[in-house]
């Protein structure tokens, strides 16, 4: 592999998909302090998702089209090699913040390695793949976040348990959807996915359920000012979803990478701004 072919499996731009949980955990810190939340998302955002998305590539060595990689490029062993580099500097850099924070990036890096690793392979496990990456990838972050970007707090605090689990709905509604393009691709590699359990209409119908219980656990969370800045921006994830659920339902088809990369793109965008929104009317 060339350095182009390893850059394009860390997949950095993809880790933007991962950022609304990162600005929401932001956005409701009582005492911000603005070195810690860089430190963090350098570490996050730079090294450890990037290291996972190469982690995952390694071992699934997939032909067809993968989260934010339409052709993915062969893999050979430097892919390894950069994706160990990456969750070592990663953690290393963690230690800035704390030896804690460290320690919690070694265990999330651990849980990707358990996904994709053919020994363990976690990610066969339709449900518990499913829970497992929405709680690590929503409420998971959201708490490190939260703890670890402001001094001070060193006690749990019960107000974050809603907004953990807003953090962990967007993922387990976005994350079935993600897999409705990769069932043949899945299949071949033994994994059966949570998707391919609830079928491709199913798994629309499923990631709406969960939306609308988003926007329910949003209702008793938000004040009111900021639960309707959400639903506003949650508007164009909505129109999407109905256009493109239309047009599965005619032909399953429709089901594909290129609108999966559009979801993707408008609810990161959608999200990223509507928690942005909520940091500067904070």
């Amino acid at each position: 592999m060339n350095i182009k072919e390893v850059l394009l499996h860390l997949r950095l731009p993809f880790s933007l998909f991962l950022l609304p949980v990162y600005i929401f955990a932001v956005s409701q810190q009582i005492e911000p302090d603005w070195y810690l939340n860089l430190i963090i998302f350098i570490v996050l955002h730079l090294f450890i998702y990037p290291a996972s998305n190469a982690y995952n590539s390694f071992y699934d060595k997939d032909e067809g089209s993968i989260g934010g990689l339409e052709n993915p490029p062969p893999v050979d062993d430097k892919l390894l090699l950069t994706a160990n580099l990456f969750d070592f500097t990663g953690i290393l850099l963690g230690l800035l913040i704390s030896k804690w924070f460290a320690l919690a990036c070694i265990l999330y890096s651990a849980i990707s390695r358990l996904y994709s690793h053919p020994a363990i392979r976690l990610k066969k496990y339709p449900f518990f793949s499913w829970l497992l990456v929405g709680f690590f990838q929503g409420a998971f972050i959201y708490i490190l976040v939260y703890y670890f970007g402001q001094r001070g707090i060193s006690e749990f605090d019960e107000k974050t348990i809603l907004p953990a689990l807003i953090s962990s709905l967007i993922l387990y509604a976005v994350y079935p959807i993600t897999q409705v393009y990769q069932h043949d691709g899945d299949r071949k590699n033994g994994d059966i996915t949570m998707s391919i359990k609830l079928g491709i209409k199913g798994t629309f119908l499923f990631a709406t359920a969960l939306f609308i219980l988003n926007i329910v656990v949003c209702y008793f969370y938000l004040e009111l000012k900021f639960f309707m800045i959400y639903n506003l921006f949650c508007l164009p994830i909505t129109f999407f979803m109905i256009w493109w659920f239309i047009q599965v339902w005619k032909d399953e088809h429709n089901a594909d990478f290129r609108n999966t990369m559009r979801l993707n793109i408008i609810a990161s965008i959608s999200l990223n701004l509507c928690f942005l929104t909520f940091l500067l009317l904070k």
